[in-house]
């Protein structure tokens, strides 16, 4: 039995100790917006965070969290209100939309890190998750948004 805490509630699984922490998420705790892109850590369509520090959820073994905090997209902000969400909205980054969970939690990483982030900022971050609908102008263009939105008034 492996017990974590998802987006604040606590989570106790008996998966195989290989199954992925993907898998839990979408399959036992129904949190579908961490998406499967590649299966093997490259696109960063399945990032989370685990207290507090972006991974792939796709390579990552649920016994390698045990213990941990992990948050999803649906528990960055529940009401869609953190102001990468809104950025994300205002500068219409999304196109098809796949990875877009995976973007914003990896740029929640990189405000975390940089809150007032340069392009170079930006550009190593942000570098390993993908966009086939190569949206990343816009996707840049959101960051530095929520960066100056949150230098107005910090989010909790």
């Amino acid at each position: 039995m492996f017990k974590l805490t998802v987006n604040g509630q606590a989570l106790a699984t008996a998966v195989d100790p290989d199954t992925p922490l993907l898998w839990v998420l979408r399959e036992e705790a129904r949190l579908t917006g961490t998406k499967f892109g590649c299966g093997v850590g490259m696109c960063g369509a399945c990032t989370v965070h685990v207290d507090g520090h972006a991974v792939r959820s796709c390579i990552t073994p649920v016994p390698s969290v045990a213990g941990s905090a992990v948050t999803t997209i649906e528990g960055l902000s529940p009401d869609g209100k953190h102001p990468l969400q809104q950025a994300w909205i205002a500068t219409q980054a999304p196109q098809c939309g796949y990875c877009q969970s995976g973007q914003i939690m990896q740029a929640a990483s990189l405000l975390r890190d940089y809150p007032q982030p340069t392009d170079a900022d930006i550009d190593a971050v942000m570098s390993g998750n993908l966009c086939r609908c190569m949206a990343y102008v816009r996707i840049r263009k959101a960051i530095k948004l929520a960066a100056a939105t949150m230098q107005e008034a910090p989010h909790a």
